[in-house]
């Protein structure tokens, strides 16, 4: 990992103090005033704002701060409340010599990174978050490794991406590599994984509850593989069933099925179930998916 500090000059600096309003934007500082120079600073540290002018008035906004010796402003325990527009000033004429646009964070932490095989084997699904949040505008660059080859896992949102190009039921690991760079630093982070250990399909798709004619305590399910799975005829999927009746707080599951449908039976008569399903590869490999959205049903009632 590198950090990145802001170092102090050994000459003096004029230091603001932190009083509760140095952050405000009271003081029009939120206002466009045009082109500024970018600086970032860690949360909790001294950060220093140099003038290239010397000795030098500096202004927050519309409010006058003093005047500093050179090399510039201090401005210690820095906080959420320190960010904003800057400027120095030559202290009798008023000259504008540096504008400063201060946003304060901390170095990325290693992403922690978490992968699925949604789509097996057509494609590696991968995420990742950073604690504590950097606060600051974060880059990534996510790469996989698998033996001797390397390629780029395309980013797919601000903090996932995905891999394809797979090999099934190879021995030798994946790994994927996410690096993490924002102006105060940079960090990695590394998920190594055997791609079978790490299939999760996504929710089985389009649940149907009906009642059956002549049955009071019988529901018929149907449901379709989850549309993301892309070959279920040559990497079928089992099913499991979660079901409960209405305002019944303890459900039921029942399972695993390896087809598409299902009949519930010795349900209570006339009463509303709530129903769930979901996939997992046949061969037991990796998770079983998150459940289904539920859907209800009420077994036959005669005339």
């Amino acid at each position: 990992m590198r950090w990145l500090w802001v170092v102090a000059l050994v000459a003096p600096a004029y230091t603001v103090p932190y009083n509760g309003t140095a952050g405000s934007t009271g003081d029009g500082d939120n206002r466009d005033r045009g082109p500024c120079t970018p600086q970032h600073g860690s949360l909790g540290t001294e950060v220093l704002l140099l003038c290239p002018g010397g000795a030098a008035e500096w202004r927050r906004g519309d409010t006058v701060l003093g005047t500093s010796p050179a090399p510039g402003l201090a401005l210690p325990n820095a906080s959420l409340a320190h960010e904003g527009h800057y400027s120095c000033h030559h202290p009798v004429t008023g000259e504008t010599w540096a504008t400063i646009c201060l946003r304060l964070g901390y170095p990325p932490p290693p992403p922690a990174i978490e992968c699925w095989a949604t789509s097996y084997p057509q494609a590696v699904n991968c995420s990742w978050g950073l604690s504590p949040e950097p606060l600051l505008d974060t880059d990534f660059v996510a790469t996989w490794r698998h033996g001797t080859d390397t390629g780029e896992c395309t980013l797919t949102g601000p903090r996932s991406c995905s891999f394809g190009d797979l090999q099934v039921f190879s021995l030798t690991p994946y790994e994927l590599n996410v690096t993490a760079r924002n102006p105060l630093g940079a960090a990695s982070g590394a998920l190594p994984f055997l791609l079978e250990n790490i299939i999760k399909p996504d929710p089985p798709e389009a649940l149907r509850v009906s009642p059956i004619p002549g049955e009071p305590q019988k529901l018929l399910l149907e449901w379709s593989p989850p549309s993301s799975w892309p070959f279920p005829e040559y990497f079928p999927l089992h099913y499991r069933i979660r079901y409960s009746r209405d305002n019944d707080s303890v459900p039921t599951t029942v399972g695993p099925y390896e087809l598409t449908s299902h009949t519930l039976t010795d349900l209570e008569p006339g009463s509303l179930h709530h129903i769930q399903v979901a996939a997992k590869d046949i061969t037991d490999s990796g998770e079983f998916s998150a459940w289904s959205p539920p859907a209800s049903g009420t077994p036959w009632v005669g005339l």
